[in-house]
């Protein structure tokens, strides 16, 4: 596949994937709509897989490498399901617009790793301003949006938790055998926590629900992984990174759109502050990489 479709099939998928969200909670309770979204793109992956002539490795090391995704596959996206209730679409693209920052700021705890300069701290202090000013809006009367906030804060620590746990668990892990092993160890605890939720098969009146648990399953669970990682072999980290600049843009202009969002004005300051934030890291990521190359 050449490298600029790829590239363009990531950041369409990441901008559709909250609307598509927010629809197949509507279609199906949140944990439901997400364990739905899953076992289809097992019931896809795996044919893939065994045409391809390879099969799932169950052995220690490839169980560990799929326990690392977890708490992304599983803990990540069940909280942005259920956070998808109470939020605009756009802002869950908003808040996973952090996730570089907190995998930095997680970083400094693991030895060897590269330490943050002043841009980057910048960065993070700017996007911690645009996340007070996103829960302002919580705190001044919109109890929902607060709880909606602190749901994404979980999925996006998580999500972040797990970028740093594959890197150092399974990097070199196959990434559509590495999906389908997360996949699989994720589908019982979606399981335990619908039936903890009291969650009953009850269709809702969003048709297009079903259409997004649909879409969500081959192309934010398999193609649009598969192409990720495409992406991050051909191209410099810095420009994938500028994907995670344009989909909340994108995600918030959808929203509005598709589906009559209109954010508060503190959630959109909040939100481009977040983005800026993000700037304002690549910018220190890249005086990072010119600083180690030989003179």
């Amino acid at each position: 596949m050449p490298t600029g479709l790829a590239y363009l099939i990531v950041v369409l998928v990441w901008a559709t994937t909250p609307l598509a969200i927010k629809w197949s909670a509507e279609a199906l309770p949140p944990v439901m709509a997400a364990m739905s979204r899953m076992m289809i793109a097992v019931a896809i992956g795996l044919p893939w897989l065994w045409l391809q002539g390879k099969r799932l490795d169950w052995q220690r090391g490839s169980v560990m490498a799929y326990l690392a995704a977890v708490p992304g596959v599983f803990g990540a996206m069940a909280l942005s399901y259920l956070a998808s209730s109470y939020v605009p679409s756009g802002l869950i693209s908003v808040m996973f617009g952090l996730a570089p920052l907190l995998s930095g700021l997680m970083m400094q705890c693991l030895p060897g790793s590269v330490r943050l300069n002043g841009w980057h701290w910048m960065g993070c202090l700017l996007g911690v301003a645009g996340l007070a000013v996103v829960f302002s809006n919580g705190l001044t009367g919109n109890g929902n949006m607060l709880i909606g906030v602190l749901l994404l804060l979980g999925a996006v620590t998580g999500f972040a938790a797990t970028g740093i746990l594959v890197k150092r668990q399974a990097i070199h892990m196959p990434p559509l055998q590495h999906t389908l092993g997360a996949l699989i160890l994720s589908l019982p605890l979606y399981g335990l926590l619908s039936f903890v939720m009291g969650e009953h098969f009850v269709l809702g009146e969003n048709v297009m629900g079903l259409w997004a648990i649909g879409y969500l399953a081959v192309f934010g669970s398999l193609i649009g992984f598969v192409c990720y990682f495409l992406v991050l072999q051909r191209l410099s980290a810095a420009t994938v990174s500028l994907v995670t600049l344009m989909t909340p843009v994108l995600a918030l202009g959808l929203g509005a759109l598709f589906n009559g969002e209109q954010p508060h004005a503190n959630v959109v300051i909040g939100a481009a502050m977040i983005i800026s934030a993000l700037a304002l890291y690549i910018f220190g990521d890249r005086r990072v990489r010119r600083a180690m190359l030989p003179a």
